[in-house]
């Protein structure tokens, strides 16, 4: 079947614009969704805006006054508990740690605050050696989750027209485990030394996980999402093609069965693992960095799809939205971006990834501009 196009005479609301085009339709215009999680973020440290902005009316209005679709926030719809632990949490300054007590052994972990980039970043990681294994299994197997829809109930009633309601599944298990839990190094190091003990944890994680992500694709949502900040030059095919795929696959099914879209966050390198993603049958892949940040030009992306309807979303890096780059380079960047996506209906403009503590609020707004001048179908 034809996508159906709109007439050009009218004008959408981002809300209908974006479900118009997962719908498989043609809507007016190119639609632009951004992530300004990370610059609220920011704003709130700086004590610009309330410290509870972003569960607030007002993070909805600030997108209505940018222009920009509203869609992530996140958000996991679900609580984890974990059983038959001792877990303790305690902050020193501006460092966070927790450490949880098992039968099998005792983990700890520890995360550092950076205020100059209102971020933070492991000291240490949960998983530091195979011999942490034990316990680690201990504690996953004893997790349990209960299902958490309040905020997307919320949600649903303030959003209205700027855009829809997306929600977490947990990241697949390699990828908590390189995010989250263990990192790149830790990885490698444990999987080439017990590679059946590491497979047999994964095997764990994807069981368990596979729990929450159910309760996920149950939320009152629009969209799914499995937030696994992937990078091509962390993963690399072969522990893609082992760890990632069958998962991937399994919760995309899952979350469309329930009615809904599904999608992973992509941040980093494309080239190596883009057109394996997109054989999976996900609705689309969001956060897509191009070139010059990015491995991958807007303008090659289409070279990936490979026959799939895979939509690619993202397409403006971060660093755009900065006095970094000048005005009219990045009115050209945008326009050339428009310009490969209004092509054809499988893309959506985003932020790749998200606009920094030092983005501009002209900025921001300016892509509205370019959108209605140049992004029309």
């Amino acid at each position: 079947m034809q996508p159906v196009p709109h007439s050009r005479e009218e004008v959408l609301t981002p809300r209908e614009r974006i479900l118009t085009f997962l719908k498989g339709d043609i809507p007016d215009q190119v639609p632009w969704f951004g992530d300004l999680d990370y610059w609220a973020t920011a704003k709130i440290h700086r004590k610009e805006v309330p410290e509870n902005f972003r569960e607030s009316e007002d993070y909805i209005q600030w997108h209505r006054d940018l222009g920009v679709g509203f869609y992530l926030q996140g958000y996991f719809p679900f609580k984890e508990i974990i059983d038959n632990c001792n877990v303790s949490a305690w902050t020193e300054k501006n460092k966070r740690y927790r450490k949880i007590e098992t039968p099998k052994g005792v983990l700890t972990e520890c995360w550092q605050w950076l205020p100059t980039s209102f971020s933070e970043g492991h000291v240490e990681y949960l998983v530091k050696t195979e011999e942490d294994l034990p316990a680690y299994n201990y504690i996953i197997e004893n997790t349990r989750y209960e299902p958490d829809y309040s905020f997307a109930v919320l949600r649903k009633k303030q959003v209205q027209e700027m855009g829809v309601v997306l929600v977490y599944t947990p990241r697949s298990p390699f990828m908590h485990l390189l995010a989250i839990d263990a990192g790149i190094m830790n990885i490698a190091m444990i999987s080439a030394s017990v590679p059946d003990a590491f497979a047999d944890t994964i095997k764990l994680m994807r069981r368990k996980f596979t729990e929450a992500a159910k309760i996920a694709a149950a939320c009152p949502a629009q969209i799914v999402m499995t937030p696994e900040n992937l990078s091509a030059e962390m993963v690399g095919p072969h522990f893609f093609e082992k760890y990632m795929k069958e998962v991937q696959t399994e919760w995309s099914d899952m979350i469309k069965s329930e009615g809904k879209y599904s999608c992973i966050h992509m941040d980093g390198t494309l080239r190596a693992l883009l057109k394996e993603e997109c054989s999976l049958g996900l609705t689309f892949i969001e956060a897509c960095t191009p070139a010059p940040v990015g491995d991958v030009p807007v303008k090659e992306w289409k070279n990936y799809l490979n026959g799939n309807s895979t939509v690619l979303w993202g397409g403006l890096p971060g660093v755009y939205f900065t006095e970094k780059v000048s005005d009219e380079d990045f009115d050209q960047f945008v326009i050339d971006v428009l310009a490969v996506m209004k092509q054809e209906p499988r893309y959506v403009l985003g932020v790749a990834d998200q606009v920094p503590p030092d983005g501009l609020t002209r900025r921001v707004k300016r892509v509205r501009e370019l959108v209605e001048l140049h992004g029309r179908y």
